[in-house]
């Protein structure tokens, strides 16, 4: 049981009066226009946040359950700054060793609640967060499917970006490719970079299985999707498949 100085709800305080002190309006503005979605920051620096998140983590991890972490992990995902979102599931992914089944749907509730509602919060969390999950849990492949579907496109786009650390072991790789095959139909920019990236990455232990499929599904694949999925391949490759795959 955490003492009154480490609960989540003090961590969570002295992270939002670490990241104030840290703050510096033009970089904030300056990162904010970096995203077409409306989205807040305070203006520290990657360094600055996983400094911190580093630090305050060191400090519960010997009195914390997972249990602390994922709620000290939801009050800091309701803050409206980016870098609070992030020193949160950072601090979280330190107990990746013990992540409980039931932080899946914890995760999808975050998601399909905006909580994560910009690509930065959801890429960073899906590599932290869900590929360590999916790597120890990986009868959760099968229901991460169904995300696809999902109307929220930053669940939709996790169903893609929780891969990416596992296609680049070469990991559910059946997966990856009846995930990017059942998207490819949504019309939004950002799945289809997102679809491209893991693609990229199941191509990266087997590029021929990845080369198959962009020509088995040809001009059904959005451009974008493909010039991402084919950025490994030598420039001769590329070429052969942008024009194969024309619509």
């Amino acid at each position: 049981m955490p003492n009154k100085k480490h609960t989540p709800q003090t961590v969570a305080r002295t992270v939002r009066e670490r990241l104030r002190a840290l703050a510096d309006p033009a970089k904030a503005a300056g990162a904010e226009r970096y995203f077409k979605e409306t989205v807040k920051c305070h203006g520290a620096s990657s360094a600055e946040v996983r400094g911190l998140a580093m630090e305050l983590g060191r400090s519960v991890k010997a009195v914390w359950t997972v249990d602390d972490a994922i709620t000290l992990c939801e009050l800091l995902l309701r803050d409206k700054e980016l870098e609070s979102k992030a020193v949160g599931f950072l601090i979280l992914a330190a107990f990746k060793k013990s992540f409980p089944a039931r932080l899946f749907s914890r995760a999808k509730r975050w998601f399909a609640g905006n909580l994560l509602d910009n690509w930065a919060s959801t890429d960073v969390f899906c590599g932290e967060v869900m590929g360590p999950f999916l790597l120890d849990r990986p009868e959760f492949t099968e229901k991460i499917k169904s995300w696809t579907s999902h109307p929220n496109r930053w669940v939709k786009r996790a169903s893609l970006v929780s891969f990416i650390i596992p296609a680049r072991r070469g990991r559910f790789l059946d997966a990856v490719y009846e995930i990017s095959a059942s998207i490819l139909g949504v019309d939004d920019d950002l799945i289809h970079k997102a679809n491209g990236w893991l693609l990229r990455e199941a191509g990266k232990t087997d590029p021929l299985r990845l080369e198959k499929f962009l020509l088995g599904r040809g001009p059904g694949i959005p451009r974008t999707t493909l010039r991402y999925a084919i950025e490994r391949f030598p420039e001769a490759k590329r070429k052969f498949l942008l024009t194969k795959t024309k619509r």
